[in-house]
């Protein structure tokens, strides 16, 4: 009989929430019993699981009895008021919120670059933002060749980001501007279809968003180097799914993109996307589904001799979400992390 676990999903009823419950199933994670949990407005509601529709059952303390991890995605507060009674429960935690991320005492992994951090929890492990995820996949291999001394990121960022009603209301509004109707905006503050705009998290006193800090000072905790320098402008774009960036990256010395694409293609989490006789590169259309981070057009920056140019599309719901969230799961389980339990299900 082999270690199997409790799994329960906070959120489960959401975009990464639907997210986990497919990845748990098509990379046959070792499930148990499977909880889904969700708001009272949410639960009642039932969802395809193994052959199986699983009842969503509202969020409570004793929802987290016997249960062994923990996939939360259902908000900062929401992370804040269950993550801690479930670890006082005897769960791990895999938060998605931005709740944790920059708690000394929590790690923030990215399975492809830090793994070794999520050792160290004490409960609770941190899923990065999405942004973050997808460029700290990219950019994480060039480092560890030569390490980078400044990082100037652009974000093109689409509706998945803000959840299946942002992408929904895009639909809408998209419909509506074909028929030549005024579009409404509720869950972003303007209009996004045939639109973009500066990212709508609240600003700082320095005029950066909470956002574009969040790939200032996760990309650092990552990568255990506070010495990087970096700066990010992210915009909200008219794409549904898959997010997008434009990196510039300084060396100390110069990296030949040949040597770049050598190291790239042969990294994991990474798929290069180049053909520049037909000017195709990375695209979000192509990005969605996607577990990879497609990475292309890696270019000689010609403002600087130590400078590189690249760009990058991966699904924001996927690895920029569940599926990080769902390999720091398997990292656990196989570095033997978690307390198992006897499997309830053959397989």
């Amino acid at each position: 009989m082999s270690n199997s676990y409790c799994v329960a999903i906070l959120g489960a009823t959401g975009a990464v929430g639907k997210e986990l419950l497919e990845l748990l199933e098509s990379r046959n994670f070792p499930v148990s019993k499977l909880k889904l949990l969700a708001s009272e407005r949410s639960a009642g509601q039932k969802l395809p699981f193994r052959g199986e529709n699983l009842l969503v059952e509202p969020v409570s303390d004793r929802a987290f009895e016997n249960v062994d991890i923990v996939l939360a995605s259902a908000g900062g507060s929401t992370s804040k008021t269950w993550a801690p009674i479930a670890t006082e429960k005897g769960a791990v935690v895999i938060d998605n919120s931005s709740a944790f991320r920059m708690n000394e005492e929590v790690p923030l992994v990215v399975p492809e670059v830090n793994p070794q951090a999520a050792a160290n929890h004490k409960g609770i492990i941190a899923n990065p933002n999405c942004t973050t995820i997808l460029m700290a996949v990219a950019v994480w291999p060039l480092h560890k060749i030569k390490p980078i001394k400044r990082i100037v990121a652009a974000t093109y960022q689409s509706a998945s980001g803000a959840g299946a009603k942002a992408m929904a209301e895009v639909q809408t509004q998209t419909s509506a501007i074909l028929e030549g109707k005024q579009p409404t905006a509720e869950v972003f503050p303007y209009p996004l279809a045939f639109n973009l705009f500066p990212h709508n998290s609240p600003l700082t006193d320095w005029g950066y968003c909470e956002e574009e800090m969040k790939m200032v000072n996760e990309t650092r905790k990552i990568f255990a180097d506070q010495n990087i320098r970096i700066t990010a402008t992210c915009v909200r774009v008219p794409v549904l799914r898959a997010h997008s960036e434009a990196i510039n990256l300084e060396f100390e010395t110069p990296f030949n993109p040949d040597e770049a694409r050598e190291i790239l293609s042969k990294s994991p989490g990474v798929k290069l996307v180049e053909d520049w006789q037909k000017n195709y590169f990375p695209m979000p259309f192509e990005a969605t589904g996607r577990d990879e981070v497609l990475v292309g057009r890696i270019r000689q920056d010609i403002s600087h001799p130590c400078g590189l140019e690249l760009w990058l599309c991966g699904d924001q719901i996927r690895k920029g979400a569940a599926l990080n969230a769902v390999q720091i799961a398997e990292l656990l389980v196989e570095k033997s992390l978690l307390k198992p339990t006897p499997s309830l299900v053959n397989g």
